[in-house]
């Protein structure tokens, strides 16, 4: 008998090298271990054995077959474990719903300003683009800002250096323009601009202009007024109201800031107009006599009118958004919805 126990455990050992698949391990468990395997067969040998011989040939066979178990499983582990990527690279189930891929937009506010852009390159005006990095002349004093003007202080724009810091308004490109080019003049200027205010719902200490400038012969008041009144429509909608406001600005002379019917309440009064109706949008007015003489123009033969807008403002109206600080926090949640 216990020659058989041996050359079952030789056999197994035998035939484990040639096992290399995971089919081949589980038929050896068969062969083995099953029903009608070789174990099995020793045991229904018991019966047949002497009284006092069956207690110690049962543990022997229980030890063989403790020592086949440990073999073969260790077989089926090695082998499941290899098969188990192959198995799942396979699985591809056509019935699952596809994966919409997500695509980007452009940034509201970037929105905003190819908006602005189209609606006066309908009304004849060119794009033109400024350093934001500026010298304090384009700034200010070709702008007929005086030295003293409050607005020169370290508490309202960010210096660099003595003459030179970022500049405050899209205003400096009208300068550099009409240094380069004669009249007729008639652009719009898009950009950033800079200036040192506390971060609230309604400020940034960085923001957007769009400046608007228009040069020529006979230009007056009244034109301002027909190009102005044409954008607000174009972009807010046919049944938008316009009014100016007398104001003052060292740049134009007479100066207006512009009022729009609110877009939200439709002039009903709500508290994003404060309840008036109305709403503030832009500053306009005619181009000063001294800003034409900076540049060595003709202030005989030539006039002019200038606007300059903000462009989270105009987006805020239009879409009803009430915290500017949205529109720099790259929020997908927020983002997503222009």
């Amino acid at each position: 008998m216990l020659d058989t126990l041996e050359e079952i455990k030789r056999n197994l050992q035998e035939e484990t090298k040639g096992i290399s698949t995971l089919k081949g391990a589980e038929q050896l468990k068969i062969k083995y271990l099953g029903r009608n395997g070789g174990v099995n067969d020793l045991m229904k040998l018991i019966p047949t054995l002497p009284v006092e011989k069956r207690a110690a040939f049962g543990q022997q066979i229980n030890a063989l077959k403790i020592e086949i178990t440990d073999i073969i499983e260790g077989l089926i582990k090695k082998f499941s474990s290899e098969a188990i990527p192959k198995v799942t690279s396979e699985i591809f189930d056509v019935t699952l719903p596809g994966k919409r891929p997500s695509l980007g937009k452009r940034h509201p506010l970037t929105q905003t300003i190819d908006d602005i852009k189209e609606a006066f390159a309908r009304l004849g005006f060119d794009v033109a683009y400024g350093p934001e990095v500026e010298l304090e002349y384009y700034n200010f004093e070709a702008l007929n800002i005086p030295s003293d003007h409050p607005s020169r202080t370290d508490f309202d724009t960010f210096y660099i250096k003595d003459d030179i810091l970022l500049r405050s308004q899209t205003s400096t490109v009208q300068i550099r323009i009409m240094e380069k080019q004669k009249p007729p003049i008639r652009i719009i200027a898009p950009g950033r601009v800079y200036r040192p205010d506390t971060v609230d719902a309604r400020h940034s200490f960085m923001f957007h202009q769009v400046e608007g400038l228009l040069v020529d012969e006979g230009v007056s008041f009244a034109d301002l007024k027909g190009v102005l009144n044409q954008f607000i429509k174009t972009y807010f909608g046919q049944n938008i109201q316009m009014r100016f406001r007398p104001s003052f600005f060292p740049f134009t002379e007479p100066s207006a800031e512009v009022d729009i019917s609110c877009s939200l309440c439709g002039g009903k009064g709500c508290n994003v107009c404060s309840y008036s109706g109305w709403v503030e949008i832009l500053g306009a007015g005619m181009v000063d006599p001294n800003v034409l003489k900076a540049v060595h123009y003709d202030g005989e033969k030539y006039t002019g009118f200038a606007f300059g807008m903000g462009v989270e403002r105009i987006t805020m109206l239009k879409y009803g958004i009430c915290d500017i600080r949205l529109f720099y926090e790259n929020d997908i949640r927020f983002l997503s919805q222009f």
